[in-house]
């Protein structure tokens, strides 16, 4: 599946320069991780985002968003943002910001 290139050059441009962050192409589509962990990435056109489980509700109340169900079954913990939830770089920074303060409270992964 293709990704949406406008979106993946505007993820690139907010998170230059943020320590700890990697790109790499997953589930056909592309993930950024923040210190090993995947915190948001596109697929199509729409925004994975990793809210946690604790957000997930509130965020799935939120307008253009619906659960992320790429296996086929809801992922608890995990969104998509459709592109008309991604208007303007202060919502793109809202979930930027959601997403990495939830991945800041995992455990760093260790390198394989």
């Amino acid at each position: 599946m293709a990704y949406d290139e406008a979106l993946a050059r505007r993820l690139r441009e907010a998170l230059r320069g943020r320590p700890g962050v990697s790109e790499k192409k997953m589930f056909g589509g592309i993930a950024f991780l923040l210190r090993g962990h995947m915190f948001v990435g596109i697929s199509g056109d729409s925004l994975m985002a990793r809210v946690g489980p604790g957000e997930y509700d509130r965020a799935l109340a939120m307008n253009h968003v619906r659960e992320m169900d790429f296996t086929g079954k809801p992922m608890r913990g995990y969104v998509f943002v459709g592109p008309k939830g991604l208007k303007g770089e202060q919502v793109l920074e809202f979930w930027l910001e959601r997403c990495a303060s939830f991945v800041s409270t995992l455990p760093r992964k260790a390198r394989k």
